[in-house]
């Protein structure tokens, strides 16, 4: 029998935010990524984007964002033109808005990483094509994808389990998963220091999102509470890029830091428990940062162990690479002339 398909709700739309998907939409998302993930492995070409121009634009550097992006427009078929942040003007020599639309006319589609989300809305509202944030001060749906299509290739499932992020729990990733597994149907405990807890509008936008998927959502600054039965545990640099407080960070994240102790008050089996981090990691002193911090700190591992970072748990080069194959399933939806099944 033929299978039967729906108008593709993806075709043309921006990707600024998780909270402008459903369950339904992220989930397809995550599912496609994880099928042309077994293409790209099994050597299938997949040129859903053949003859697209993509521009990606960088506010802020990177080493995963941009090799994803990159890879991933090849991969599709796309040609994919960096433009760093001596390439851009945005709001400086020129407004954001003109430069929307001048990129809306020459490029198919807009990558954008920098300092502030408005930007990004403002690409998306002015440009004519879709916009995919890559990073934000507020939110990062790409790596959403590829965290979350992780957790689905280990456990082969997402609701109902159960992951906790530690450290500053009002960054932007700490938010996005917040947000986003609220809508998974994810429970999503967020253990920080009471300083750094989300703010009352991320944790009542999440809360609205749990009521329906029925998501239990913790903040806490009590490790063993907010680790207990977790299935996920993970975490993120303490001192986000543009930010230069080591001093008070490390003072305060020092006891949130993930190592076996930590893990071990999930009380998870060894076969249900998985460790990931967006990267870069400061877990030994072999880069600057690093080193920097023994010398003024006296301290070598920051917010993961050397011991979690190259254990069994750790994911989290699986979960770099499933950026690009994430990546991939957002542009090809959003760009691509696709069909998709009806449930």
């Amino acid at each position: 029998m033929a299978q039967d398909f729906k108008q593709n709700v993806f075709q043309g739309r921006s990707v600024l935010a998780e909270k402008d998907f459903t369950a339904e939409e992220l989930e397809y998302l995550i599912d496609f990524g994880l099928h042309l993930k077994a293409l790209k492995k099994a050597g299938v070409p997949h040129h859903y984007l053949e003859g697209k121009n993509i521009a990606l634009l960088f506010e802020k550097s990177s080493t995963r964002t941009r090799s994803a992006f990159t890879t991933a427009a090849i991969d599709l078929g796309a040609h994919p033109e960096y433009l760093g942040q001596n390439d851009i003007q945005l709001g400086k020599k020129e407004s954001t808005s003109d430069t929307a639309k001048v990129l809306g006319g020459m490029f198919d589609g807009i990558e954008f990483r920098g300092f502030k989300q408005s930007d990004a809305e403002i690409l998306a509202r002015d440009s004519g094509v879709p916009v995919w944030n890559g990073l934000t001060d507020e939110w990062h749906p790409t790596q959403m994808l590829a965290d979350f299509m992780t957790v689905k290739e280990n456990f082969g499932t997402l609701k109902g389990l159960t992951l906790t992020f530690m450290g500053d729990g009002r960054n932007n990733v700490a938010n996005s998963l917040l947000v986003t597994g609220a809508i998974l149907g994810v429970n999503v405990h967020i253990v920080a220091p009471k300083e750094l807890f989300p703010t009352k509008e991320t944790q009542d936008l999440a809360q609205g999102f749990a009521k329906k998927s029925g998501a239990k959502l913790l903040v806490t600054d009590d490790l063993d509470e907010g680790l207990a039965g977790s299935n996920v545990v993970y975490t993120d640099v303490w001192v986000s890029m543009g930010e230069s407080n080591w001093e008070e960070r490390v003072k305060l994240l020092k006891p949130y830091q993930v190592n076996m102790a930590a893990l071990k008050k999930t009380g998870t089996p060894d076969d249900q428990l998985i460790f990931l981090h967006c990267l870069p990691a400061f877990h030994n002193t072999e880069t600057q940062y690093g080193q920097d911090v023994e010398k003024k700190y006296g301290i070598t591992e920051m917010e993961v162990t050397e011991e979690v970072f190259t254990s069994k748990y750790g994911r989290q080069f699986e979960e770099a690479e499933n950026r690009m194959h994430s990546i991939k399933a957002m542009m090809a939806a959003t760009l691509g002339n696709l069909f998709i099944p009806k449930a």
